[in-house]
């Protein structure tokens, strides 16, 4: 009998997260933020501001931003459909020479209890660091998957997918390969920074000899309850980013994101794959246009995502309207116009990035862009065809450079009981 915890689903930038009994009477963060917008105060965001200013900094108590948890047991591995967090962390695993299918499989049993016992709050109080002890869970997420390579190290090739081959190669990439694939993927996700480092070295000590880390790369977003309202997230270019992802109630958001029950490989159930890319923002030579050059490369109003066209964030884009000179109001070449669904023959991604920075370079330049994560049923319907198309003219093109690429088969939920991926590795 399935679990029944396995039906929840949520929107990534729309609904409230889950909230912990333990802590009292929580309060959403779709509740959190109509209560700031009411009070011109936000508790949550610095700890609470009464709490803030009567206490030294650190020394605030737990607020609905800490004591929300999303739960590990559910249909679709946690860190898909939740909600954006501020702190984010990637990371590739390559099994350690000798380890096979038997390692795999008890790194992932172990994985699976860690992400558990901390998503719900729990430390082990012999063995842990006390990094997060003062913390709830802020909305901590695990999400575990499988990289091409990991299928012939552990015998497991006839089980390997074939939406897992290789990605092609796009002109914008200047890749990395150091920093690319690898056999496993762990992507961790909180809104407490304390609370996302102490997963990440968890999972870093539950691979003990069975693995090691191939790459890691760390990111950020807007905190909870920092705008008045909830609102779609913004990159290091000041855009709007995520207008046009597809929302769990339209009627095929699972057929287009998640890899059907009764789908092939059987393993992959109700699972999804997520491309994973670095993308350098080349933010010197961005800032240099002019306000009303940048909205046109992308086809969307700087100041609230709204397309050229005309409306709010949320209007239908007019691709035909022209101004008084007869020249379209989106450009033909602009970003927002070459990546939407309909252009695509459908495609569609669930786009679930972090903006990151890591630091100066020599010459001056920021080492800065976007960790872009985005999810769907099969990469050759999603991401391939879109990304294709942008090679071939985008205008965001020259400001951007693709230095780092990843693509993971990524199960479906554990029920109550059993680890992540564990219908293939004991299959």
């Amino acid at each position: 009998m399935p679990d029944p915890s396995l039906s929840q689903t949520r929107t990534p930038e729309e609904e409230p997260r889950s909230e912990s009994p333990a802590s009292g009477p929580g309060i959403s963060r779709r509740r959190l933020l109509g209560t700031a917008g009411a009070t011109g105060l936000v508790l949550g965001a610095a700890g609470g501001a009464v709490g803030y200013a009567a206490a030294p900094s650190g020394a605030t108590p737990v607020t609905s931003v800490g004591a929300t948890k999303v739960p590990f047991h559910v249909k679709h591995q946690p860190g898909i459909t939740d909600p954006l967090q501020s702190c984010g962390h990637l990371l590739a695993f390559d099994l350690a020479p000798g380890a096979g299918r038997k390692e795999a499989a008890a790194l992932l049993r172990r994985w699976s209890d860690t992400a558990r016992r901390l998503m719900a709050g729990e430390f082990d109080a012999q063995g842990d660091s006390d990094v997060a002890r003062d913390a709830g869970p802020s909305s901590l997420t695990l999400t575990f998957g499988f990289g091409h390579s990991f299928f012939a190290r552990t015998g497991l090739e006839k089980q390997r997918p074939s939406s897992l081959d290789p990605l092609p190669a796009f002109s914008s990439d200047r890749l990395d390969r150091a920093r690319s694939e690898g056999d496993l993927w762990v992507q961790i996700g909180a809104d407490d920074a304390l609370v996302a480092f102490h997963a990440l070295r968890a999972v870093q000590k539950d691979a003990g000899a069975a693995a090691r880390v191939r790459w890691q790369m760390n990111g950020f977003n807007r905190s909870p309850g920092a705008t008045a309202r909830p609102m779609t997230t913004r990159n290091l270019m000041g855009q709007v980013d995520g207008t046009r992802n597809p929302k769990p109630d339209e009627p095929d958001f699972d057929e287009r994101i998640f890899v059907p029950e009764q789908g092939e490989p059987a393993w992959m159930a109700n699972g999804s794959y997520v491309v994973v890319r670095r993308i350098r923002m080349l933010l010197d030579d961005w800032e240099k246009l002019s306000h009303t050059e940048q909205e046109g490369v992308i086809g969307r109003r700087k100041k609230d995502g709204a397309p050229l066209s005309g409306g709010d964030e949320t209007t239908e884009m007019d691709l035909e309207k022209t101004d008084a000179r007869g020249n379209l109001v989106v450009p033909i070449n602009a970003h927002a116009r070459i990546t939407r669904p309909d252009q695509n023959g459908g495609a569609a991604m669930l786009r679930r990035p972090f903006s990151y920075h890591d630091g100066i370079d020599a010459d001056g330049t920021p080492d800065a862009g976007l960790l872009f994560i985005c999810w769907q049923a099969d990469p050759l319907r999603g991401f391939v065809p879109v990304q294709r198309k942008l090679d071939r003219g985008d205008a965001l093109t020259p400001f951007v450079r693709h230095e780092a690429s990843g693509l993971f088969a990524v199960p479906g939920g554990a029920a109550a009981g059993e680890y992540v991926g564990q219908a293939l590795l004991e299959g």
